[in-house]
C-alpha cells in the first residue's frame, strides 16, 4: 500500500520505480527524492466515449501522474483523507473526492443511470453529485477526501442504509442506489435545510459518510 496517514488531512506515498500514482492537480504539497510530474487525462475504462461525456458534464478531474523513486506528501484544501484499501472489489467514489490512487487499479466510470434508471439520473441531478460516479477496481488503494473524516456503514441485503445525499462520500460492494423523494428526520425535528431526498442504499456491501452536508 503506497499511501500512510501522517495525520488526518495529509498522506504520505511512496513512489518507486516502475510504478505509478495518479493524483489530483495541485495536490501535492511536497516530495522527497527524484519525482516527476506530468498532467494525465485518463479517459477509464469506457474509453473516449465516457470521458468526453464527463468532460461535456464539467465532471472530469483533472490528474498528474506521479512516477520515479520517492515520497510525496499529498493534501487538498485542509479536508480530511479516508484511505482505502481495495483487495479486488469496486470502489465508487465522486471525481472531485479522489485525492489520489494506485496506478495499478483500473479506472472507469459509471453512468448514474445505470443504477436507478431514470431515478439515478435524477439523483445526479437533484443533489449535485452529477451523472457519473468514477470507479476504481483491482488491488490497490486510494486517497478519498471528506469533510470530517467518514464512518464506515455496513449494508446488507435485510439492512439497507439511508443516506443524506451531500454526506454520502463513496461506497463499495454489491450495492444499488435509488433516489427517496421522502422527507428526513431533520424536517420532523425542526432542522431541515430545505432538501427533501434521501440515497437509500441496498444489497451487501459498504457506503462511506462524511460527517458534514458540505460538498467539495
Amino acid at each position: 500500500m503506497p499511501f500512510r496517514a501522517v495525520n488526518p488531512k495529509m498522506v504520505e506515498a511512496t513512489v518507486l520505480p516502475g510504478q505509478t500514482v495518479y493524483s489530483q492537480r495541485g495536490a501535492m504539497l511536497a516530495y522527497r527524492g527524484e519525482v516527476s510530474f506530468t498532467p494525465s487525462i485518463r479517459g477509464g475504462q469506457g474509453g473516449l466515449m465516457s470521458m468526453l461525456g464527463r468532460r461535456v458534464a464539467g465532471e472530469a478531474a483533472p490528474l498528474m501522474t506521479v512516477e520515479g523513486s520517492g515520497t510525496v506528501l499529498f493534501g487538498h484544501g485542509g479536508h480530511h483523507i479516508e484511505v482505502m484499501v481495495l483487495g479486488g472489489e469496486t470502489l465508487y467514489v465522486e471525481a472531485d473526492r479522489l485525492l489520489a490512487f494506485d496506478g495499478s487499479l483500473r479506472q472507469g466510470t459509471m453512468f448514474m443511470g445505470s443504477q436507478g434508471g431514470v431515478m439515478g439520473m435524477v439523483r445526479g441531478q437533484v443533489t449535485g453529485q452529477g451523472l457519473f460516479t468514477t470507479t476504481l477496481a483491482g488491488h490497490g488503494s486510494a486517497a478519498v477526501l471528506a469533510h470530517g473524516g467518514v464512518v464506515e456503514l455496513p449494508v446488507a441485503p435485510d439492512h439497507p442504509v439511508h443516506v443524506d445525499p451531500q454526506a454520502y462520500v463513496a461506497h463499495r460492494g454489491e450495492v444499488r442506489n435509488r433516489l427517496s423523494a421522502a422527507l428526513g428526520w431533520r424536517e420532523m425535528v425542526g432542522r431541515g435545510s430545505g432538501e427533501a431526498f434521501q440515497l437509500e442504499l441496498s444489497g451487501t456491501g459498504t457506503v462511506y459518510v462524511q460527517a458534514s452536508e458540505e460538498k467539495l
